[in-house]
């Protein structure tokens, strides 16, 4: 299945599990279940965007963008981390609420059941779009797994702090543990900030990927003088490199439009999205003379 039919999965099960959560929070009274509800919507609404960015990302270069539309993906990401920090505060405003106004939680094994129907489910399918993910280099469906996979702790903790209020009868432990699970989330989505929102700004790859990309061109060394001007970038799962390649004066044009072809090969076998442009110079343009 392509990276587009696995999102519209995500919304499938979201939707499910949205509505079963919002019908036994109604009936529990229980503010965690409910905070659960509020919680895996806002995972619909990231499932929502994206499946609609990545169907956008997908699409080839056009006229009025030139270089793609890969960084559709990281605005995708970038609001759905927002979106779970929305869900946080309000997550906590309604457990603070609670602790101070503490009601009893009705059918407390109804709503443990669907706790742990929603986290398995949810377990099965955020593995599916985190393969997905990994395999195209999706923002968007990275961030899309985080929702899910922290939908599946955060519907587990409500599992065990219904159980522990029908064995207790301590109600505050219901808004203490969806607190609890409120700053987890928010952690994890300021994780995937950091991933989703330099791209943005044209930040660089990775220092590893740099870093096994100059190795390549390093590797045809003896065919060329120096290379300098190296730079990187990201969009989406889209990257991007380019450097000037200084060639000796007496190679001809076909021989250097060869050198830069097996250049591109070798990066392209190890980055499959990857574009790369190579600017060539003469010997008298070189950086470091007397260097090679």
């Amino acid at each position: 299945m392509n990276a587009p039919k696995i999102a519209f999965l995500s919304v499938i099960s979201n939707s499910f599990i949205v509505l079963l959560k919002i019908a036994v929070g109604i009936v529990t009274g229980s503010v965690a279940v409910l905070s659960e509800a509020i919680h895996s919507s806002l995972d619909l609404l990231a499932s929502l965007i994206a499946f609609f960015s990545v169907r956008l990302s997908n699409r080839p270069a056009d006229k009025e963008h030139p270089y793609g539309h890969g960084k559709v993906e990281n605005v995708s990401g970038t609001i759905e981390t927002l979106l779970i920090f929305v869900a946080g505060i309000w997550i906590i405003y309604e457990c603070v609420h609670k602790l101070l106004h503490p009601e009893p939680v009705h059918l407390p094994l109804l709503g443990i059941g669907v706790m742990v129907l929603g986290a398995a489910i949810n377990l099965v399918v955020s593995r599916v779009v985190g393969n997905v993910a990994k395999k195209t280099n999706s923002v968007a469906m990275k961030s899309n797994a985080l929702h899910l996979l922290t939908d599946v702790y955060t519907s587990l903790g409500v599992a065990v702090s219904l159980l522990l209020v029908s064995l207790t009868d301590w109600y505050f432990l219901d808004p203490l543990i969806g607190i609890v699970l409120a700053i987890y989330i928010m952690t994890e989505a300021f994780k995937l900030m950091r991933e989703s929102f330099p791209p943005l700004l044209d930040a660089r790859l990775s220092a590893e990927d740099e870093q096994q990309v100059i190795r390549i061109v390093n590797s045809y060394s003896d065919q060329y003088i120096e290379f300098h001007d190296f730079r990187t970038r990201q969009a989406g799962p889209e990257n991007y490199v380019d450097f000037h390649l200084v060639v000796p004066s007496g190679m001809s044009i076909e021989s250097a439009h060869e050198l830069c072809d097996r250049i591109e090969a070798d990066i392209h076998s190890q980055f499959e999205k990857m574009e790369v442009l190579i600017h060539l110079e003469p010997e008298h343009e070189q950086l470091y003379p007397g260097e090679k």
